[in-house]
């Protein structure tokens, strides 16, 4: 008998080698496949009919073939389809369409979705690359007609073949959904289910699956039905129930309990080398009363560019030197690592004390590496800054009391637990930092474990940095803007999305993928959604720009190849042109390690007076002297990169430019982000719209171990079920033995274990 934990292998349909493709989607049991939902869904009962459709609007059709076509063209073929309803007709087009040649044939019904544009011909229109997926035809069986045609159609991510599209899907998903009814078990308990009026879990995957008729398209588009509310808040719930005990358990852990007497202060006040700000204040206000406490602090540090964390982060250090334990702070490369390294050593000096600040990093020369991991086991060296170097295990510190973490989100969770892990005698507190501005609502969820501080205001002496939008006609103005600001003594960096050419294993591929062109037949393809789960071994590049959305269709499309300058060639171009006679630097993430430091001190000396990079300079490079940052291509990048990239200027009282230089015409997306720069500096405002834009899955840029993968939840569009989630958590634990049955109880800490194990891919710490 079929039950949610049977292979699906022995699911009707599916057998063996179905299996064996399922499984490389992560799909094992009959569980994860009804756990595999519906992305968008199809009126098939009553579809949009052509003489009604619109240019411009996304639109269902079902119609009848009337012919196709297969054209050879220079650079492609282009496959040409003609569907019709009646007097009305569409014609569909597919780039590189060689395959679908023979698939089609007149007569046959297509159900189509795809943008509405307006055709050559006033009496038709035409939609380019389309999802199209053949309907039954009258020698199909009954029930096949009954899941296809008369119903609201749902419709899934291809599952990595072409039979296994939506029309499979549904046929098997129907199948277990009769084979289970009345078996599915509840995951919530019954009390809580009918103080929110929310529905049965079997109740809520049938509805998902196969709405009923007159549900409205745009409810189950928003994912608002209470079927799908009620899928939604029970991921979001057993996150945050794991969250809630980790915080608990957190607090029953023994940590180290700081001295902040006035030596301590008088200590921290020694190293500051300018008033501090209110915000600053407060944020070591609340660090230091964590760690004058029993317990291990977990503090998320977040502070808009330029706002100051590192002093902040620094004064902690210093509590942790005056009582006698080590510091270490952890940087994701080695060139902020080194100018952490090199801005610490100075600030460290002002102090009475002689505190050893040692480097530790994977390109030093092993006699090096030797004697600062010696220095560290010792405890002669009070504080460590480092990268990944830092947790190895041949790493051994005397004294760790308190880890310092830059841009926590460009380490996997892993990495931070396992520095912190380190062998103590009590546990070190942990202080997270990050420049990167986080909407509350991802807070929640990828640092639900730690407690929140901000520093939300800057400085005093930054002046605003003027930024402006232009296009590369204009090129000649901004080159001759920058030797004007050199010649005043200035420095500019120039930002490119790419080091050289259009290669896939580049670092800073910032640029989006090109979208797929040869599509599958009956393959559905979408936008990704919040947790998405990654393609098994897939690996990640970091430091994307925003994904290219749907209706760009750049040029590059028909050529195969983007028409991207690059920094390599563009350097040498500058240098020889429009830039002759300045001193140039170039420095991206394939140069050696040591070229990397050499290039930075240079331009940190005034050696050269622009640099040409890539976004390996987006986090912690900190050159007061330059004022103007010019990013080439800026229509490719997301909100949030272009806001850290502009953060590199304006870190002293010169008004400082950034310039957003764009290729081709910019998309509406494009000019959306790049108007909201313009518009405002406020890195929290853009952080929420690039969040709202791009999705919680690409909102850093890359995908990493500490963002939950998430089968239904969005963090943007379910910020209300989140909340009311972690409410609803922090409750059960609280009242968890008031009230509920015993196979309750049971039920719902088993089902915790499994989903926070596995399901999310979270680490429980200990």
């Amino acid at each position: 008998m079929l039950a949610l934990e049977t292979n699906v292998q022995f699911v009707k349909g599916i057998g063996p080698r179905i299996a064996l493709l399922l499984k490389e989607k992560q799909i094992l049991t009959v569980e994860d496949l009804l756990s595999h939902l519906p992305f968008r869904y199809e009126d098939r009962l009553s579809p949009q009919a052509i003489e009604d459709l619109k240019p411009g609007e996304m639109a269902s059709i079902i119609g009848e073939v009337r012919g196709s076509a297969l054209l050879r063209t220079r650079r492609m073929p282009i496959f040409e389809m003609t569907v019709g309803q009646g007097l009305g007709k569409i014609k569909c087009m597919w780039f590189h369409g060689a395959y679908l040649k023979d698939k089609f044939h007149a007569g046959q019904m297509v159900a189509l979705y795809g943008k509405v544009e307006a055709s050559r011909s006033s009496s038709s229109f035409k939609m380019i690359q389309p999802q199209v997926e053949l309907l039954p035809d009258r020698h199909d069986d009954e029930e096949s007609k009954l899941l296809e045609v008369g119903r609201i159609a749902p419709i899934y991510e291809s599952l990595g073949s072409g039979k296994l599209a939506s029309r499979w899907q549904r046929r098997v998903i129907w199948g277990m959904l009769e084979e289970l009814k009345g078996r599915i078990p509840e995951t919530l308990p019954e009390a809580m289910r009918t103080r929110l009026q929310l529905p049965s879990r079997e109740e809520a995957l049938r509805h998902t699956h196969c709405p009923e008729a007159g549900t409205p398209l745009d409810r189950l588009h928003a994912w608002a039905t209470p079927a799908q509310q009620r899928l939604i808040f029970e991921e979001l719930f057993y996150l945050e129930l794991g969250l809630e005990l980790k915080r608990r358990k957190l607090r029953q852990r023994q940590g180290i309990a700081f001295a902040t007497g006035e030596r301590v202060r008088e200590a921290v006040r020694q190293i500051l080398p300018f008033h501090p700000t209110a915000a600053q204040k407060r944020a070591l206000g609340e660090i230091a009363a964590d760690m004058r406490g029993d317990g291990p602090m977990r503090r998320l540090l977040q502070g808009d560019v330029g706002s100051g964390k590192t002093i902040v982060a620094l004064q902690a250090t210093v509590i942790a030197m005056e009582n006698g334990y080590q510091a270490a702070l952890m940087a994701p490369t080695e060139i902020l690592a080194t100018q952490h390294f090199l801005g610490a050593r100075k600030l460290l000096e002002r102090s009475q004390k002689k505190y050893r600040v040692t480097l530790l990093t994977g390109s030093l020369d092993e006699d090096r590496k030797r004697a600062s991991r010696a220095a560290i086991c010792r405890g002669e060296a009070n504080l460590v800054i480092g990268t990944h170097a830092l947790i190895e295990e041949k790493v051994e510190f005397a004294k760790l009391g308190l880890v310092v973490v830059d841009e926590q989100h460009r380490f996997g969770v892993l990495q931070r637990f396992r520095l912190m892990r380190k062998p103590n005698a009590a546990e070190p507190d942990v202080l997270v930092m990050t420049a990167t501005p986080i909407p509350r609502t991802l807070a929640l969820s990828l640092y639900g474990d730690l407690d929140l501080s901000v520093i939300d205001e800057l400085p005093p002496g930054r002046a605003p940095i003027v930024t402006r939008q232009v296009s590369d006609a204009r090129q000649s103005e901004v080159w001759g803007f920058v030797r004007e600001q050199v010649k005043m003594g200035r420095q500019a960096y120039v930002v490119y999305p790419v080091i050289e050419g259009a290669k896939e294993d580049q670092p800073e591929m910032d640029f989006a993928q090109q979208p797929e062109l040869d599509l599958e037949l009956e393959q559905e393809s979408h936008p990704k959604k919040s947790g998405a789960k990654a393609k098994k071994g897939s690996k990640s590049k970091p430091d994307r720009a925003a994904p290219l959305q749907p209706d760009e269709k750049p040029d590059a499309w028909l050529s195969g190849k983007p028409s991207l300058k690059a920094a390599s060639s563009m350097y040498e171009e500058l240098r020889e042109g429009a830039l002759k006679g300045l001193r140039l630097g170039l420095l991206h993430g394939r140069m050696d390690a040591n070229d990397k430091e050499i290039a930075m001190r240079r331009f940190q000396r005034g050696e050269i007076d622009v640099l040409v990079a890539t976004t390996v300079i987006e986090v912690g490079v900190d050159v007061a002297n330059a004022t103007v940052m010019v990013i080439e291509h800026a229509e490719r990048f997301g909100l949030a990169q272009m806001h850290q990239l502009r953060g590199r200027v304006g870190r002293a009282a010169a008004k400082s430019y950034c310039i957003l230089m764009t290729g081709s015409k910019p998309s509406p997306q494009a000019e959306e982000r790049l108007a909201a720069m313009v518009r405002t500096q406020d890195g929290f405002e853009l952080a929420e719209m690039d969040l709202s834009l791009r999705g919680p899955g690409e909102f850093f840029g890359t995908r990493q171990a500490g963002l939950p993968s998430f089968q239904v939840a969005n963090l943007v569009r379910d910020r209300a079920l989140l909340e009311l989630a972690k409410q609803e958590s922090a409750a059960f634990v609280e009242r968890a033995d008031q009230g509920l049955r015993e196979e309750e109880k049971s039920m719902v800490w088993s089902r915790l274990r499994e989903a926070w194990q596995r399901r999310y891919g979270l680490v429980e710490a200990g």
